[in-house]
């Protein structure tokens, strides 16, 4: 890629008591750019999308953001600067309905004094925004008023994709995004993906699935045992390279 990276991490490293979970890892990326985070179980990949994310700051190293050196200590923060994560958990309320779970902590309030002192949800606005923004991601759900209990597993998935994006942030980190999916639901979230570079925004997609890394990442960094262990331009490489690198069997600079 060229141009100066979106986000740029520098020599970071990250202690939890006697476990050193991260050291000096580089990472990049750019505006439009899908990048593979790849890595066995207790690489460091989680705990680096939570540096990233704000959750747990590093110990030393550096960030920067569109060029600039940044500190992100709090979830807050990395909101701010336009930085949104979907764990694996997902963290969608069953009980609300889907255009409740897109607005959670954005609610947006009737106008008028039915807003302003009781509070009350402008539902409708929340709805046909709701709509939009699915739309425009190319989401199938019929009825904002569905309640999320109710969707299927790559539904839910697109909607807390769905619910990131309402940000407008320049990049999306995505833990495991197609981990409990069968294969058509997994090929809609990964259109989903395409799109989100197409629009310019970065991507950090931790996954398992050589088949879809393949399939979206443009490059793969690899870590292992919370090191580096090598960065690989997704379409000009052998899956079999990239696991040698996963394993330990080989390593690259």
């Amino acid at each position: 890629m060229t141009g100066s990276p979106l986000l740029a991490l520098r020599g970071i490293s990250k202690r939890f008591g006697a476990v050193q979970a991260l050291k000096d890892v580089e990472l990049e990326v750019h505006p439009g750019e899908v990048v593979a985070l790849l890595g066995d179980n207790g690489a460091g990949k989680s705990t680096l999308v939570r540096v990233i994310a704000g959750v747990a700051p590093a110990d030393t190293g550096a960030i920067e953001w569109e060029g600039r050196p940044v500190q992100i200590r709090t979830p807050q923060v990395a909101q701010h600067l336009g930085i949104a994560t979907v764990y694996q958990n997902l963290a969608l309320c069953d009980g609300l309905d889907v255009a409740e779970n897109l607005f959670l902590g954005r609610e947006r309030r009737s106008p008028g004094a039915l807003g302003r002192l009781f509070r009350h949800m402008d539902k409708s606005s929340m709805r046909v925004e709701a709509r939009r923004q699915l739309d425009a991601l190319g989401i199938r759900v019929p009825d904002m008023r569905t309640p999320v209990a109710t969707l299927s597993a790559g539904q839910r998935q697109t909607v807390a994709i769905s619910r990131a994006l309402l940000g407008k942030p320049k990049a999306v980190l995505l833990d495991e995004p197609t981990a409990a999916l069968g294969k058509q639901q997994a090929g809609h979230v990964l259109d989903l993906v395409d799109k989100l570079r197409e629009q310019g925004i970065g991507v950090i997609l931790i996954s398992h699935n050589l088949g879809d890394v393949k399939a979206v990442a443009d490059r793969a960094a690899v870590l292992r045992l919370g090191y580096n262990n090598g960065f690989f331009d997704v379409p000009t490489t052998s899956q079999d390279r990239i696991v040698s690198s996963i394993t330990g069997i080989s390593s690259s600079p």
